[in-house]
Formats: structure tokens, C-alpha cells, sequence
């Protein structure tokens, strides 16, 4: 695999650092840290609207709905630069989930309706998959859908939903035939929060915000043209938005972005630490290498299979393993309250700011997008044969 690149490529790249350059004084002030909380909606989609207005935004779709239609080197430089740059991480759900199911298996009035709307920022979309009684065994979601003339109405419970609380739609797996197996009585539909009988409530986490929701589905009405496919074929669709998920899930651009500056603040550590930051580090380029093989085999129209897994285990495992050396690092000064320090202030040495809040919050990793034990068994099926 020739990791070399063309002069076209690089000046590619000096594109896209100029942009950079250009748009960061334009961005928000609570964006200017990648730990930093973001509380608003705004401010969560400032950098996605620069890129729409560049025509950046959506790099691996396809031109005829929208997207960059760029190569598969011409997105690996573009995400190496925006985390070079500590640039914020656009919201995944509309761009990089939901989007594809669209584009594979969507209606054509549903890609006109709901793709440019994505695109833009103007819907803010939130996943609804996980429910009390199923996360990672997801084929027990018992949300139901019961089809009305028209209608699907809607009854259940969903959790852990991210940031519902900014969304104005949700994508949700629920229930249209129990008399089945459970993988095959699951549809897919697309549910406007504004609807009569949704109840959205914050969970609160342990640093106070609530990045979290439960979601209450009481007899909501759904039209039945947000059906997305086929009834009961959802889990088809599941699988396809989760392999998606997956391989964004690594964010091996960020991690390197992240060693970098740990590597930096950690310039007079001892000898057993840089040894750990060392062994990271070749860990880290394992690992990329692996993701450029799997977009690679993308580019040439062959899906991801347990690669997908794969970067998810590795790739979670490692961001979890950055934020404890990061917490080595920053000693005492991680438990400073990065809340009480302006906008250019740092408490301690350099990277101790959110080394605290980070760490925790990446406990989390190795459960959502399906858990690393249940992509163990995945890799187990698909590659040993077991």
C-alpha cells in the first residue's frame, strides 16, 4: 500500500489547512478546546455550517445528494488536519449514520426530504436504538410500532439518546411483528420529536451535564411513508448504520492529534513513562494502518466486515488508554475544575485541562456502538468460524 502523497494531494492538503486557518477566528469560543463542554446548539453546529457553505461537510457521500465525493486519500488528509487542528467533531448521527441508510436503502422522497435538511444542519437527528432491556442483545428492543391505516403508532422506551435533548428527529428501531425471531420483526422508522406523546429527560451525568436522555414514546403517531425500507427488515439497516459507526468510532486522526499533544506536555517525563507513550504510539500506527486498509477496500467496493470490529475494539481501547496517560501525566492538576478557568487558561501543566472529565467519560467507549465483547463475538464468527 503506497502511503506516499501526490503533489495534487498536497496541494489538497494546503487547501484544506488554509480553510482551517480561515474559519477558526469564526468559530464560537466555547469550541476553542477539544474537552471543552459545549452546552448549546449553536456551538455544536458552527463548524458543521462552515463546512456545508464550503461544500465540505458530508466528504464521503456521494456528489448526487450532496456530498464531497472525495477520494479515499482526500478524506484521510482532510481528518488529519481538522484533528492537527483541534477543530470540534461534527455530529455523527445525521451526517454519518443516518445519511447512509438513505442513500443505500431509502426512498427516493425521503432522500429529497430529509438529505439536504442533513446537510445543511437545519435537522438535528439523535439515535434511537438502546432501550432499558437492550443495549449490546439490541434484537430485545420491545418499543412497538402498530400499524394504523396511515400510521405507525408508537409505544415504548428508548435510553442513553445523545444530545435528544438539541434533536428535532430521532431514528429508531422498534417492534412490528412479535410472532418472529427478534432479528426479524424490527423496522426502521424516522420520528419527528415535535410529535404529540414524546417526552424527552436528561440523565445526568457524574461532571453534571446531561449529554444523555431517556426517551418516552406514548401512542405517538407516525406516518407511514417515514417507514425507511421495508417493514420488518430493519435489522438489515441496523447493521449497516452500525458498521458505519464503527469505523468513525476509531478516530485514529484525533488519537494521533491527542499522543501529540501528550507527548508534548510530557517532554520531561521519565524513562517508564515515555516508554508507555512509545509502545501507544506503535500501537496507534497498527491501528491506522488497519483503518486505511478496511476505507481502502471501501474505495473498491467491498464492504466492511469484522474490520469494523476490529477498529472498534482497538480503536476505543486505545482512546480509553490516551486519557489514562493523560491523567498520569497531569497528576493532581487533572482534578482541577476546568469550569472555573477562562477561555485561554489552563490549570497546571499543559494537557491537565479536561484530563479528568475526559478519562471518565471515555469509560463509555467500549460499550456504545455495541460493546467490545459483542464485536469479539462478531470477529469470532466472521473470522475464526466459531
Amino acid at each position: 500500500m503506497d502511503l506516499s502523497f501526490s503533489p495534487d494531494e498536497e496541494a489538497f492538503r494546503a487547501e484544506v489547512r488554509a480553510f482551517i486557518a480561515e474559519s477558526r477566528p469564526k468559530l464560537p469560543a466555547s469550541v476553542g478546546w477539544p474537552e471543552a463542554p459545549v452546552t448549546s446548539r449553536q456551538d455544536y453546529l458552527a463548524w458543521h455550517k462552515l463546512l456545508y457553505l464550503k461544500g465540505w461537510v458530508a466528504p464521503h457521500w456521494p456528489r448526487q445528494y450532496g456530498g464531497a465525493g472525495w477520494s479515499l486519500t482526500q478524506r484521510h488528509i482532510f481528518n488529519q488536519e481538522c484533528a492537527a487542528a483541534e477543530m470540534p467533531s461534527l455530529l455523527p448521527f445525521g451526517l454519518m449514520m443516518l445519511g447512509p441508510v438513505l442513500i443505500e436503502f431509502g426512498s427516493e422522497p425521503q432522500r429529497r426530504r430529509f438529505l439536504p435538511r442533513i446537510l445543511s444542519g437545519e435537522d438535528w437527528w439523535c439515535q434511537g436504538y438502546s432501550e432499558p432491556g437492550a443495549g449490546s442483545d439490541l434484537a430485545g428492543l420491545r418499543t412497538r410500532a402498530v400499524r394504523e391505516a396511515d400510521n405507525f403508532v408508537v409505544s415504548g422506551q428508548k435510553t442513553w439518546t445523545t444530545l435528544a435533548q438539541f434533536a428535532d428527529w430521532i431514528f429508531c428501531l422498534v417492534r412490528t411483528d412479535t410472532t418472529v425471531k427478534p432479528q426479524q420483526g424490527i423496522s426502521f422508522l424516522l420520528i419527528d420529536l415535535k410529535s404529540p406523546g414524546i417526552t424527552i429527560k436528561p440523565i445526568t451525568l457524574i461532571d453534571g451535564t446531561a449529554e444523555v436522555n431517556e426517551v418516552f414514546f406514548d401512542d405517538v403517531r407516525v406516518p407511514a411513508e417515514n417507514l425507511v425500507g421495508e417493514l420488518n427488515k430493519g435489522w438489515t439497516y441496523a447493521k449497516y448504520l452500525l458498521v458505519h459507526e464503527r469505523n468513525t468510532l476509531a478516530s485514529v486522526a484525533r488519537q494521533r492529534a491527542a499522543l501529540e499533544r501528550l507527548k508534548s506536555s510530557a517532554r520531561d517525563a521519565g524513562d517508564v513513562f515515555r516508554r508507555k507513550l512509545a509502545e501507544a504510539e506503535i500501537d496507534l500506527i497498527a491501528l491506522e494502518m488497519t483503518e486505511l486498509r478496511t476505507l481502502a477496500a471501501e474505495a473498491h467496493g467491498r464492504p466492511a466486515g469484522p474490520e469494523s470490529s476490529i477498529l472498534k475494539i482497538r480503536g476505543t481501547e486505545m482512546q480509553q488508554r490516551l486519557s489514562a496517560l493523560a491523567m498520569e501525566a497531569a497528576g493532581w492538576d487533572a482534578l482541577a475544575d476546568a469550569r472555573g478557568f477562562g477561555a485561554n487558561e489552563k490549570p497546571g501543566p499543559d494537557g491537565a485541562l479536561g484530563a479528568a472529565e475526559r478519562y471518565f467519560n471515555l469509560r463509555k467507549a467500549s460499550i456504545y456502538g455495541g460493546s467490545n465483547e459483542i464485536q469479539r463475538g462478531i470477529i469470532a464468527k466472521q473470522v475464526l468460524g466459531l
